[in-house]
């Protein structure tokens, strides 16, 4: 039996900077740690420091098989100078230019690739570095893999509320809130026109805090957000899914740590694997429940990404029609742009 509430109680913890267990690998979160509770927690100090292969590829400790899925585990030896300080340069590439002389390190085996993959990726669910040291002490909370996939089942998700809600460039709007059992998220649909006998121009719009709020320009975000409503607008009826999977996944944090590593000179491809991270970390699945929810099986999808219509086609949504969204670039956001097109596909 699985237990998605136990899980959110293992984000919470690891938030809170708490030992949590993972079908028996006991594990405290680098980023949310300090030197105190580390040595409370493995006072022996030689319970190793789990990160990803993609972090691992950087300092040279993954060979290349590995480091063709950046999500892998990789356990490197607790040294006996690896104290809090040099674990935490260990962890996060973005500080790599202050601490360039790291190492030697040696790596063991991961005795449980499973729960140590696992680990990984609820660190990236809880928005935090995906970075453990391993010990043996009592965890606030023990999990187990089974429970990670309750929690992110995306079928879990139910229609909490929806009101009619005019916005600037669609007066004719509702706004539906989805939600799930045991996660914070709350994905939002934006309900615009009313159906006219054929399938809904649909838009997937991932959450952008810095380009939808703040106006970023070092993406396309905030421009594509209002261009899709005008679209839809001027189509007759669709729908506009806003999906709380900040920076592909990722988290608001770790994005700002990519858009550091992407100022010392690394695409956002390179930024998020150096994090440990996949290239793309979203679940579609999240959308295509919305939408069945809505009643929408068959769908048009404006979008320039292939991937989203691959990630709905699989959960069980017809695409009957791919149609493109493309704006113009600017000076901050065109090697991204390039980026997207040439490193993941999209198609301008």
């Amino acid at each position: 039996m699985s237990n998605p509430r136990a899980a959110a109680r293992a984000v919470d913890a690891l938030r809170r900077g708490w030992p949590i267990a993972i079908d028996g690998l006991v594990l405290l979160a680098v980023e949310t740690a300090d030197a105190e509770r580390l040595a409370a927690f493995d006072p022996e100090a030689n319970g190793g420091v789990l990160i990803s292969s993609g972090r691992a590829t950087t300092l040279k400790l993954a060979n290349q098989l590995a480091a063709a899925d950046p999500t892998e585990p990789v356990l490197v030896d607790r040294a006996p100078w690896i104290d809090f300080a040099a674990a935490t340069a260990l962890a996060d590439p973005q500080f790599d230019l202050a601490t360039p002389l790291k190492g030697p390190f040696r790596t063991l085996p991961v005795t449980d690739p499973e729960a140590a993959a696992a680990a990984l990726r609820l660190a990236r669910i809880a928005g935090l570095l995906p970075a453990f040291f391993l010990g043996a002490g009592e965890p606030e909370v023990g999990i187990t893999t089974a429970d990670i996939d309750a929690h992110e089942d995306a079928n879990r998700l139910t229609l909490a509320a929806r009101a009619r809600l005019p916005v600037e460039g669609a007066e004719d709007a509702e706004i539906v809130a989805f939600r799930s059992p045991e996660s914070a998220d709350e994905h939002i649909a934006l309900r615009i026109g009313q159906p006219k006998g054929q399938p809904p121009l649909v838009r997937l719009h991932s959450e952008c805090l810095t380009g939808d709020v703040l106006g970023s320009l070092k993406c396309d975000c905030g421009p594509q957000l209002h261009a899709a409503i005008h679209a839809i607008q001027h189509g007759g009826w669709g729908i506009l899914l806003y999906l709380r999977q900040e920076g592909r996944g990722i988290g608001l944090v770790n994005k700002l740590r990519a858009y550091a590593l992407q100022d010392q000179g690394f695409d956002t491809v390179d930024a998020n694997t150096r994090l440990g991270f996949a290239v793309d970390a979203r679940d579609f699945g999240v959308a295509a429940r919305m939408l069945t929810l809505l009643g929408q099986r068959e769908i048009r999808l404006l979008t320039n990404n292939p991937a989203k219509v691959a990630g709905l086609e699989a959960a069980g949504v017809t695409v009957i029609e791919r149609v493109p969204h493309f704006l113009p670039s600017n000076p901050h956001n065109a090697q991204y742009l390039a980026t997207k097109r040439d490193r993941t596909g999209h198609q301008f």
